[in-house]
């Protein structure tokens, strides 16, 4: 039987998948306003705390019910620090000491560890040699994307670069463990709202003894906007459409999207700051691009089928 993670995915997926790319792109030049303003611990919580609002008002117009028994709870709390948490502290951490060109090679192997992690700790998400190869392939066209300073710069400053990839593996573990949540009943939206709830419950009190934000500055209209942003858009729109892929696609197939996300902020430069796209950035979209096609699997049984209708 050819289960949701096992197939290739619909064309529907592939679109939500594109959007959550951009909506987490964008979240680069919305991080890139705020942080001339606030600590980074503080946006983050106001990230996960406003969507958390925004996502129980969905919720209640919806009327798409919260789990309220310890079990899912416990569960969305392991997700909340494993999505997010985690892996945002050690990018950061690791962003004091590296390139974010270094950084977001690093981040990129996050499918890498989600294919062997899913071969190992799954019974429906095989690794194959067409995936494997097409991991391969997308990786290099992120490095390709970057430039090759930020390549020839990999080795240095080991523990930055460790810290990061620590990140990604992180990144890895939260799609396998959020699996569970469609085994338990938990609708997406609902998902999304506990994940983001029980992370804000963690990170107040952190908030409040580290960065103290009532002394803080009254934050001006254009930090704000760009608050606004990274909740509505880069948080709460974004998580509804993780835990949708993550449900009917897989979590292999979700990863793939930190190939794209450099694809995405790379366009959004070109678009709303004037950045130039240079032939490298066309390149590497291109090994993305065949790199997904691989993973994706269509492509390359088409081409067997092809070749053996010829025979």
């Amino acid at each position: 039987m050819t289960t949701a993670a096992s197939r290739p995915m619909t064309t529907g997926e592939w679109g939500m998948l594109l959007a959550l790319s951009v909506l987490w792109g964008g979240s680069f030049l919305f991080n890139g306003i705020a942080v001339r303003e606030l600590p980074a611990l503080t946006i983050v919580l106001a990230r996960v705390a406003l969507a958390a609002w925004i996502l129980l008002l969905v919720c209640r117009a919806m009327g798409v019910r919260i789990p309220r028994d310890g079990r899912a709870w416990a569960a969305f709390g392991v997700m909340g620090l494993l999505n997010n948490a985690v892996p945002f502290t050690l990018i950061v951490w690791g962003q004091h000491h590296i390139a974010s060109g270094v950084a977001s090679i690093l981040n990129a192997t996050t499918p890498l560890f989600g294919v062997v992690l899913a071969h190992v700790l799954t019974a429906d998400e095989r690794l194959t040699p067409e995936r494997l190869g097409g991991v391969l392939v997308g990786l290099s066209g992120v490095a390709v994307t970057i430039g090759l300073d930020a390549v020839g710069t990999l080795g240095a400053d080991l523990p930055a670069q460790l810290g990061v990839l620590a990140a990604a593996l992180s990144y890895a573990l939260a799609g396998l463990w959020g699996r569970r949540f469609r085994r338990m009943g938990v609708a997406p939206l609902a998902t999304a709202t506990g994940q983001v709830c029980a992370l804000s419950a963690v990170l107040l009190p952190l908030v409040l003894l580290v960065d103290r934000p009532w002394t803080l500055p009254m934050p001006s209209l254009a930090t704000w906007g760009a608050l606004l942003g990274l909740t509505a858009l880069s948080t709460a729109l974004a998580y509804v459409l993780y835990f949708r892929i993550l449900a009917t696609a897989g979590a292999t197939n979700l990863l793939l999207v930190t190939f794209l996300i450099p694809v995405s902020a790379i366009l959004l430069g070109l678009l709303f700051l004037g950045e130039a796209l240079e032939p490298q950035h066309l390149l590497g979209m291109a090994l993305i691009g065949a790199g997904l096609a691989l993973i994706d699997g269509r492509l390359v049984r088409g081409l067997r089928r092809t070749m053996v209708r010829r025979t």
